[in-house]
């Protein structure tokens, strides 16, 4: 067994002992705690202090609501990326999930505003932080572990 301090759970163990390698540790990690460090800050200030984050973020006025879902969401995000620092492969559909939602976001929001040219100027940064989440996840995400067939 190869001996790394990410290893920490059964399932982590039993995936190395069987002869796959091909998990970047390292990426892991690090998916986990850029999760952290901007969902999570993002979702305590979209709740905490949701003018501010607005402002910050250079946001029009939105719902309350649903400006609250999103926040809980992404703090949510950041919890459980909390987790996933402690046992990397049992948390990653943590990332499957962020991976998912930000691609639809790509294909369903943003692409149709382009092509209409309609996609807000405020849109852009999050749609550059959303790329570099959707790169690092497809970077990260160990896909022959998660798409194997469980023992």
């Amino acid at each position: 067994m190869h001996s790394t301090p990410y290893i920490s759970t059964l399932l982590e163990r039993k995936y190395i002992m069987s002869g796959h390698t091909e998990i970047r540790w390292g990426w892991l990690k690090f998916m986990y705690i850029y999760t952290v460090a901007i969902a999570g800050v993002c979702g305590i200030g979209m709740i905490v202090v949701p003018n501010t984050a607005r402002s910050i973020l250079m946001l029009p006025d939105q719902e309350p609501v649903a400006f609250g879902i999103v926040g809980s969401v992404y703090l949510a995000f950041g919890l459980l990326s909390l987790l996933g620092l402690r046992a990397p492969l049992k948390f990653v559909p943590v990332l499957l999930l962020q991976l998912c939602y930000k691609s639809i976001w790509f294909v369903g929001v943003v692409l149709p505003l382009c092509l209409k040219g309609e996609l807000p100027l405020y849109a852009m940064p999050f749609a550059i932080l959303f790329a570099t989440y959707v790169i690092g996840d497809l970077i990260a995400i160990p896909f022959a572990c998660v798409l194997s067939k469980q023992p």
